[in-house]
């Protein structure tokens, strides 16, 4: 297949596709985290990485095939964002497996606890108190996967529709 094919416009939905997932993703790990009280750690905030590159991707992907771009672009930049949820699997897989107990995680795993308030008299005291969250302990398990292990699903799911998509003719 060559990166020049013209796009189909049945290619439309599955670009949309690819960017409102990676957007849904993002926006409920935020939501867990500042309306559910879920703290993350240090290799769930790594995790997040690739969500903010990738979704910028895939905003241009979207934008230059409905403007009319390029095939090349518009092919192109669906590719690295696939390339980029690829990653994003391979990190929730990671991280799943600190989880479980099948390899060990970073020995500096741990975010500051978001109970932290302003109050500058009791900062001292209130970081003594803050216990950050364990990179090895699931903050919740929803059907058996923890939000790792969601994230892991999530990215290869879209990771599989741009990269199909991106070579599909």
């Amino acid at each position: 297949m060559n990166i020049n094919t013209p796009i189909p416009s049945s290619h439309n939905k599955a670009y949309m596709l690819v960017l409102a997932g990676m957007c849904a993703v993002i926006l409920s790990a935020l939501a867990f985290e500042h309306i559910g009280g879920y703290q993350p750690c240090k290799l769930c905030l790594q995790q997040r990485e690739p969500w903010y590159l990738g979704i910028p991707i895939a905003a241009l992907a979207v934008i230059s095939l409905l403007m009319k771009g390029p095939a090349f672009a518009s092919r192109g930049l669906l590719l690295i964002s696939g390339l980029v949820l690829v990653y994003s699997t391979v990190l929730g897989v990671h991280h799943s497996g600190v989880e479980w107990g099948f390899w060990e995680g970073p020995g500096d795993c741990g975010a500051v606890d978001g109970g932290i308030s302003s109050d500058t008299g009791n900062f001292l005291q209130q970081l003594e108190q803050s216990v950050p969250p364990s990179c090895n302990e699931a903050a919740l398990r929803v059907l058996g996967l923890s939000f790792a292990g969601w994230n892991a699903f999530a990215s290869l799911v879209l990771a599989a529709v741009a990269l199909v998509t991106a070579f599909r003719r």
